[in-house]
């Protein structure tokens, strides 16, 4: 049955207008955004195909064009539009980490995080430059690695944090595994980030590990 065939009550756009965004389920949100499904299948029908395929929202983020289009109903016009969303919402957050104190937000922090991060299927080492008010200057993708290591030269870091003149830095990377839990490796590279900040008055606020759909704080904790 197509949507507008439903008790209004149950249209996603209408509980939408409603309720509120908060008060849909992923297929739902995903559903307004399809707008229209195919024969036999309703947008509702065709956002839980795509959730099942790609396990999660943050799966569907990250899927690339060509497996984004081998699914029924999807193609390139709708493939830009989903892209298009994700940036603007990576602005819309990057721009509140300027305007604010970041270690008041960490919320924030961790869902511009995990929008920029989660589903990547290789490690990506970030980086986010403050001022001395904890407001980010930049945000810098400093490295990339393999499935299971990424090469971090602290050398390099200092470099970044001395030519945004930064008063302290966040970092971030993922486990594309999807476990967010913080290796030997990384609690070792984090002590040697911190020391050799330390040398030019940079502060390290925080490392966070970004998982599928989580974000561990190495602040939180007691790794910092």
């Amino acid at each position: 049955m197509a949507i507008p065939d439903w008790p209004e009550s149950e249209r996603p756009r209408e509980k939408l207008l409603k309720n509120g965004a908060a008060y849909l389920s992923d297929a739902e949100l995903l559903a307004i955004f399809l707008r229209t499904g195919m024969a036999g299948k309703s947008a509702v029908d065709l956002a839980r195909d795509l959730l099942k395929r790609f396990d999660s929202l943050t799966g569907l983020f990250a899927a690339s064009q060509s497996t984004f289009c081998q699914m029924p109903g999807m193609g390139p016009a709708k493939y830009a539009q989903l892209q298009a969303v994700l940036e603007m919402a990576r602005r819309a957050l990057g721009e509140e980490l300027k305007s604010g104190d970041a270690m008041n937000a960490p919320k924030l922090v961790r869902d511009y995080l995990r929008l920029s991060l989660g589903g990547k299927k290789h490690e990506i080492f970030v980086g986010i430059f403050l001022d001395a008010q904890n407001r980010a200057i930049a945000t810098e993708e400093l490295f990339s690695g393999t499935l299971t290591q990424t090469s971090v030269y602290p050398r390099e870091v200092v470099k970044r944090a001395l030519h945004h003149n930064a008063a302290a830095m966040i970092f971030a990377h993922n486990h594309p595994s999807g476990v967010a839990e913080p290796s030997q490796a990384d609690e070792i590279l984090t002590q040697s980030l911190k020391q050799a900040l330390a040398l030019v008055d940079v502060k390290v606020l925080d490392h966070f590990i970004i998982g599928s759909g989580v974000a561990m704080s190495f602040a939180e904790r007691g790794l910092i």
